[in-house]
């Protein structure tokens, strides 16, 4: 292959074109594609919430699972599939954290015929980012058997109220296991842990196999795009398997904020530390961050507004419909010329209605934006 094919063989500068109607090649307008993405996304989870009523799990114990195996080091995603998985993983640990406030994840990585837990279960974004990305390296073969065996293992532990997933980013095309997989597989229907594949090569009959039994759900990804949709997708709670469907007590404390320059020992990090900590209202011990777990009496520990922002994929809000904005009048609203929301003007999009109105709330003065 010449140098001047490899750079664009390398540069697959042929996915960013689509033919129009009239046959003519032209860019891909991104923006409006991930517009019409997003809305397509909004309506079907808010039609499923809101027709079928579904109920949907709050607290989660998910793990993913990174294949790092050789196959990883493939280049047909930039610049190799472990460092777009990295990145990814990245940006759906944040998402996930952001929409399911209660539950905790675990990082598991899979190279050289064993799965490695790169994490355990918590709840704090930054920490399992950071081990992450210390543990970047690929070799060896992938085994599924050996991850489904570890993440058992773990989510076995887990409170009956607690949804059990596991989420494998696969990028092998071959999977080198010390027994029978199918045994494994029962185990884990048998502990209903639910299994969701996201492929980076061809489709496996294993990897399908594995997400019909346990009701999860297996996809290839075509490009990095795509990836980061799927990955995305696993995010909102699905729907809870039918034995979950029933009502649980589940006790809760809400700890109190540390006072700033006390000395106390958090049985997190098991280390002295001073300020900024959160105090268990039923032993008093410390820890760093909410939501978690007591180290020391078990009780799970949340804030009240993680439990308020659990609610939302309850009771989701009815998608907005697109109307065309003529002389003035919206959905008969004669007069309206404003948005609600963002006070953008409607006649005139780059304009904003707004006047300034100062508060005084004791010695502070607030600034606040009204429309005119």
């Amino acid at each position: 292959m010449s140098a001047w094919e490899r750079a664009y063989t390398d540069e697959r500068s042929w996915e960013s074109l689509q033919e129009d109607e009239s046959g003519l090649l032209r860019p891909i307008d991104n923006k409006s594609m991930y517009h019409a993405q997003y809305r397509r996304r909004i309506r079907s989870i808010s039609s499923t919430s809101t027709s079928a009523r579904i109920q949907k799990g709050l607290i989660r114990y998910i793990y993913v699972v990174m294949d790092f195996s050789r196959a990883a080091a493939e280049m047909d995603f930039k610049p190799s599939r472990m460092a777009v998985v990295a990145k990814h993983v990245e940006a759906f640990v944040r998402e996930f954290f952001d929409q399911n406030p209660l539950s905790q994840i675990g990082l598991v990585g899979i190279k050289d015929g064993i799965a490695h837990c790169l994490t355990d279960m918590g709840g704090s974004p930054e920490s399992h980012i950071m081990a992450l990305m210390k543990k970047l390296e690929c070799s060896g073969d992938a085994s599924l058997q050996n991850a489904l065996e570890l993440v058992h293992e773990c989510l076995n532990q887990i409170p009956s109220y607690g949804h059990r997933e596991v989420l494998i980013l696969y990028s092998a095309l071959s999977t080198c296991d010390p027994g029978d997989i199918m045994e494994t597989i029962q185990k884990c229907k048998k502990s209903k842990i639910r299994c969701s594949i996201v492929g980076l090569s061809a489709e496996m009959f294993i990897c399908k196999h594995i997400c019909q039994e346990t009701g999860g759900s297996y996809a290839i990804a075509l490009d990095e795009f795509h990836l980061k949709e799927l990955l995305l997708e696993h995010a909102p709670p699905p729907p809870a398997i039918a034995e979950y469907a029933t009502a649980n007590l589940i006790k809760m404390g809400f700890p109190q904020r540390a006072a700033e320059g006390v000395v106390s020992i958090c049985v997190c990090h098991k280390e002295a530390k001073v300020g900024a900590g959160y105090t268990c209202p039923r032993c008093k011990a410390r820890v760093c961050e909410l939501p978690t777990e007591c180290r020391i009496c078990g009780l799970t520990l949340v804030s009240s507004p993680h439990l308020a922002r659990s609610y939302h994929h309850l009771f989701p809000i009815t998608p907005f419909d697109e109307v065309s904005f003529s002389n003035g009048n919206i959905a008969g609203q004669k007069s309206l010329e404003t948005c609600f929301g963002c006070m953008q003007s409607l006649t005139n999009p780059g304009k904003h209605h707004t006047k300034e109105v100062r508060i005084s709330v004791g010695l502070l003065y607030v600034a606040i934006m009204l429309p005119d």
